[in-house]
């Protein structure tokens, strides 16, 4: 039976709202440092090994993906994003910080990225006269998920549970595996007409001989994918170090602001935090993609390195706390929009038909940034606890610097590999050649 697209669009937006909640990690910090009695360097590593992991994973599963299939993926890894769960669940009962990092960090990481590649280029197939919308909702569920863990699945399992960390992170594995793994035996890709595929396979039912795997690689060595993954690495880097740590930093600017406020009160601001600025997250996913079809994806580049530039300026002093808020949250707007952008950029340069394997090794920039962003802040809080917001955000200035400077040797052309040919041109839009004689 073959499944509505419609249906195909709300299932990759589940999958890609369960695995967007690992923006609520700075949800956990706190509690874990507090519980577990870990450093926030070394609960700042079982983030950063989880998007580092991510990236990574991210990058062979869209080299993958034409040959597996999205359902097998999409299965994959939820299963390993609800494993990781429970493996970090027994690590905390355990006290073994290394289980914590290979549960939720490695495999937990390992699932995310599986199963983020996937949602995306199957829509996409789906809607080819609508890409740049559907897959600015898709990707839109991955930034809102921080807020339906946020204020809905963590607050709710914290008090059912009195505050065990142990049994929340084993409740979220069940929950997200009942909800994932069902989702994921939806997934397909759309069925080709019969015709085409005849013509494709031809006579004899072979496939034709490709030199695809060849191109991609050839296009990864190109100066335009290597600056397209720097710009991307520097907005992520810039906006993930702030995702890692919001909520201690706004609880610290209140801290300062109201010095008689509760831990309780300051901790429920930093959740409330989390949630509003994941929705940002999300609403930027689709506000700046469909703004980069109208002023063109370089640009849209552009304006979000620079106007987080000023705004992390104004951050490095700012000591009112709505204020602060306000501006965490355009970051977080911005952060979104880079992924929001990156994936149709990917199909203007490189074309359809290598888009799930280009945007994939893409992704390893995210996997850069979440090492180098989450780390270097827990350092600076360790090392130097009173001035550690300033320093966070000076450093990101350097790095949104950098990404602007990079976007100038940015272009909206396409790219082809030798001189254009009628064959080619049919082969790179996915419509199928007769063999000849």
């Amino acid at each position: 039976m073959q499944v509505p697209r419609t249906v195909i669009a709300l299932v990759c937006t589940t999958l890609q709202l369960c695995f967007g909640t690992v923006y609520a990690w700075s949800f956990f910090q706190t509690m874990l440092v507090r519980q577990a009695g870990w450093t926030f360097s070394q609960t700042a590593w079982a983030f950063s090994i989880t998007i580092f992991t991510l990236g990574v994973s991210a990058a062979w599963a869209g080299q993958v993906l034409p040959r597996f299939g999205p359902r097998k993926l999409a299965v994959i890894g939820s299963v390993l994003f609800s494993g990781g769960y429970v493996i970090a669940a027994g690590a905390l009962t355990l006290d073994m910080l290394p289980l914590f990092y290979l549960g939720y960090g490695v495999i937990g990481g390992a699932g995310i990225g599986l199963g983020y590649v996937t949602p995306v280029a199957t829509v996409a197939k789906w809607f080819p006269e609508r890409k740049g919308l559907v897959t600015g909702i898709v990707v839109m569920g991955f930034g809102v998920g921080a807020f339906l863990l946020s204020k809905g699945l963590a607050p709710v399992l914290v008090v059912r549970t009195g505050e065990d960390l142990s049994q929340v992170f084993l409740w979220l594995g069940i929950i997200f595996a009942c909800l994932l793994i069902p989702c994921s035996l939806l997934l397909s890709d759309p069925p080709a007409p019969a015709t085409l595929q005849t013509v494709v396979a031809g006579p004899s039912g072979a496939a034709p001989v490709s030199d695809e795997s060849t191109a991609v690689r050839t296009y990864l060595g190109s100066q335009q994918f290597v600056f397209m993954w720097i710009v991307f690495f520097f907005n992520i880097a810039a906006g993930i170090t702030v995702i890692s740590f919001q909520s201690e930093l706004l609880q610290e600017v209140w801290g300062l602001s109201d010095p008689s406020l509760e831990p309780a009160t300051l901790a429920g601001y930093g959740a409330t935090l989390i949630a509003i600025s994941s929705l940002c997250n999300g609403v930027g996913r689709l506000l700046w993609g469909l703004l980069s079809d109208r002023l063109g994806r370089v640009r849209v580049f552009r304006i979000l390195l620079a106007s987080q530039m000023v705004v992390f300026g104004i951050l490095m002093t700012e000591t009112n706390p709505w204020v602060f808020s306000a501006l965490v949250c355009y970051v977080l707007l911005c952060f979104g929009g880079g992924f929001a952008t990156m994936p149709p950029f990917v199909l203007d340069v490189f074309g359809s038909k290598k888009m799930s394997s280009i945007y994939g090794a893409v992704l390893t920039a995210w996997a850069a940034a979440g090492i180098f962003g989450p780390v270097y802040l827990g350092y600076l809080k360790d090392v130097y606890p009173d001035r550690a917001v300033m320093y966070c955000f000076l450093v990101g200035i350097l790095m949104l610097g950098g990404g602007f400077l990079f976007s100038y040797l940015l272009t909206d052309d396409r790219i082809r590999l030798g001189r254009p040919t009628l064959e080619g041109t049919l082969r790179e839009f996915g419509i199928p050649v007769p063999r000849k004689g």
